[in-house]
């Protein structure tokens, strides 16, 4: 089995190959970004890659497009995408396609390393690999009024939001930094399922969506 890594993490990407090689699996390439992981990806022909989800230079959705264009491009590879988070948004996508060759596992799944090569093993060979909390997630959401996927901060910052604060100003008055604000605020939005669009301003549907639950 030969596998690419897309990981921007260099620890947790050093300690997959380490991984990876000690179990008798041949790693092709490594690469931090989405643009690299998919040049390595077409140069190398693995019959496998994992890849995060959130990946350089937005840290949004990078890693899962790259993916999707593999899904598409190379079906015969196989997928298995790491992830920080539940996303139902993401995982729904990913897993939109054809019903093989694909994965969808939290990185704490990695700690358990026979699990996790279990998982690898089973999506190379043609079949799916769904953390199990993946699954809970997706089934009880499904069920759920989008606001209640938000984080108690995350909430904070949508309130902030809906004052007509910017994200500098939110960042000023929760004593964090403008990055943190910018991850809260790209978060929202995928968990509101309010994805780019010509003509919409995500921001402004954001703050309508909170106004129409706020007491």
């Amino acid at each position: 089995m030969r596998v690419v890594i897309g990981e921007d993490s260099v620890l947790l990407r050093e300690g997959l190959v380490r991984l990876l090689t000690a179990s008798g699996i041949e790693v092709a390439a490594t690469a931090g970004d989405a643009e690299s992981f998919l040049k390595a990806v077409g140069e190398h022909r693995p019959d496998v890659v994992v890849l995060d989800v959130r990946m350089p230079p937005s840290f949004t959705d990078e890693g899962l497009r790259a993916a999707l264009v593999l899904r598409r491009q190379f079906p015969e590879i196989a997928v298995l995408v790491l992830s920080q988070y539940v996303e139902e948004r993401y995982a729904t996508e990913l897993l939109s396609g054809p019903p093989s060759k694909v994965g969808y596992l939290l990185k704490d799944r990695i700690a358990d390393v026979a699990d996790f090569l279990d998982a690898l093993r089973r999506v190379a060979g043609g079949g799916t690999a769904l953390d199990p909390e993946v699954v809970a997630q997706l089934l009880v959401r499904r069920h759920r009024d989008p606001m209640e996927r938000l984080t108690p901060r995350e909430r904070e910052v949508l309130a902030l939001m809906a004052e007509g604060r910017s994200n500098s100003a939110i960042a000023a008055a929760l004593f964090v930094s403008d990055s943190a604000i910018e991850k809260h605020v790209n978060s929202i939005f995928t968990k509101l399922d309010l994805q780019p669009a010509d003509g919409d301003h995500r921001r402004v549907l954001a703050v309508l969506r909170f106004l129409e639950v706020s007491p």
